[in-house]
């Protein structure tokens, strides 16, 4: 069995990383979306379990302590992090794994992970995040602006990543990361185990 592929999306806040995320589970049986713990207050609809871990600062701090996160970061006030032992399974068992984090923390990933796929989510206009951002109405004015004065500095770390989609419309930027994850699965040394395989069949002898 092939070692799983660890799939990273990122981008600036409110460039539609969830969205997309969502839509790629929903439409996919063989990938898993990995659950991120966080500090932050569940929005409304959010279910524990399934959108996040919510923990509160005391406990994610003494995971931070026992080395368990695969990355970590604070983000506006909040920590996040990606569970360690999660991830690692998974892939053991040639799963493909979504991780949807932000850039701080994909970073950090690929220090350790440097055979991820990294993709970077971009809007495809200032204007229009701004929009979005506003009309999502789960955060305050005062937070909204914060981000997006932090929105230019972000989007000078797509550079850092492999691929860079951007999100104009929800089903073709779903489609181009899917055909993204199936190209990635067919590159030769990804396929190594399979090769030896399809090599050590025995040929089957033929009687005239």
């Amino acid at each position: 069995m092939n070692k799983g592929l660890l799939v990273i999306i990122s981008g600036p806040s409110g460039a539609g990383k969830g969205t997309i995320c969502k839509k790629l589970i929903e439409n996919s049986n063989d990938l898993e979306l990995s659950v991120s713990a966080t500090t932050r207050q569940p929005r409304v609809g959010e279910i524990e379990g399934k959108n996040y871990h919510f923990i509160n600062v005391e406990e994610f701090k003494k995971r931070i302590e026992q080395n368990d996160f695969l990355e970590h970061a604070c983000v506006y006030g909040n920590y996040y992090g990606t569970p360690k032992s999660d991830v690692i399974n998974k892939l053991k068992e040639g799963k493909t794994v979504i991780l949807e984090i932000d850039i701080q923390g994909a970073l950090k990933v690929r220090k350790a992970h440097a055979d991820g796929v990294y993709i970077f989510i971009v809007p495809p206009s200032i204007n229009e995040l701004h929009s979005r951002i506003i009309n999502r109405a789960t955060d305050s004015m005062e937070v909204i602006e914060k981000r997006m004065q932090c929105t230019k500095d972000e989007l000078g770390f797509a550079l850092e990543y492999d691929y860079v989609v951007v999100n104009d419309n929800l089903e073709s930027a779903t489609s181009k990361i899917r055909n993204i994850i199936d190209v990635e699965k067919m590159k030769s040394h990804r396929n190594i185990d399979l090769i030896e395989e399809i090599k050590e069949e025995k040929t089957c002898k033929i009687y005239q």
